[in-house]
């Protein structure tokens, strides 16, 4: 496939690009003007600068390609204002209508787990866990309403345009592995993101599978959110015992008990649609 992968300078979108490339397939990578892409050469590879908060410049970029992968976003609230809600809104609509515009119908977009409210909230709030895809999305901050909207515009998108097949992927920490995560941060402080991660070339693998899935192979259509994250935590303790430690009063899902460093995202529904398996890269 020709897929066209915006943001693809970013962390997460250079793993998605090296990951298409071994694949097989043909990239265009877009990010903004100012980036030079990167410094390795591949034949399989087009870099284009395009500013994507113009739409019509968007709508070129995107002309010729298979399936496109939407990465391109500013990656936490910024300022708390307007800077990140007002740049994620204006570049993830802009990428979807131009490719439904296009005639593309195969598109996965990067959401995030802070759709819950999570880190960057004033208080995380649970109703149960682990978190599944039917719990609220209620943030208190731009990043996270950023992705909720998001969504929302591919729910719109799929009304209009129903041959469109639209993921988005709610991913947690992108890491290359999750000693990382213990090394950076203070563990109680990531109590806030329920130590959660995703090993960077296996997330890299949920988008490469929610695009070039055929019509036969897809199990789902339209819009689907997915959370995208490791099955177990970074930590070393029991996640029995981080739950009674942290949130003592948040009931778990019917049916579910933790068991050893059991995650507290519940990624079934991306399993079971997307084909899509935690792979650390020992595996």
């Amino acid at each position: 496939m020709r897929l066209a992968i915006t943001g693809c300078n970013g962390s997460v979108g250079k793993r998605v690009v090296l990951a298409a490339l071994n694949a097989g397939h043909t990239v265009i990578g877009i990010d903004h003007p100012n980036s030079d892409g990167p410094a390795d050469v591949n034949a399989a590879f087009t870099f284009v600068a395009v500013d994507l908060l113009d739409y019509d410049k968007t709508k070129e970029a995107l002309k010729g390609a298979d399936g496109v992968i939407q990465l391109a976003a500013r990656r936490n609230p910024g300022d708390y204002l307007v800077e990140t809600h007002n740049t994620n809104v204006v570049i993830s609509w802009n990428v979807l209508r131009s490719a439904a515009e296009l005639g593309i119908t195969r598109i996965a977009q990067a959401s995030s787990v802070n759709v819950v409210t999570l880190v960057y909230s004033l208080q995380p709030k649970f109703d149960y866990l682990p978190l599944d895809e039917d719990h609220p999305c209620l943030p208190d901050e731009p990043y996270g309403l950023s992705k909720v909207i998001c969504e929302l515009q591919a729910d719109t998108i799929v009304r209009r345009f129903p041959n469109i097949r639209i993921a988005s992927l709610r991913l947690s920490w992108s890491l290359p592995n999750p000693a990382i995560a213990n090394q950076t941060q203070d563990p109680v402080r990531r109590r806030n993101d329920l130590w959660g991660y995703v090993q960077e070339d296996s997330g890299a693998e949920a988008f490469l599978l929610a695009v070039t899935q055929t019509d036969e192979e897809a199990k789902w259509s339209g819009h689907e959110a997915f959370f995208i994250a490791a099955p177990e935590t970074t930590q070393n303790e029991e996640s029995k015992v981080l739950k009674e430690k942290y949130w003592p009063d948040v009931p778990l899902k019917e049916g579910v008990e933790f068991e050893g460093r059991m995650g507290f995202f519940d990624c079934v529904k991306a399993k079971r649609l997307l084909g899509w398996v935690h792979r650390a890269p020992e595996d």
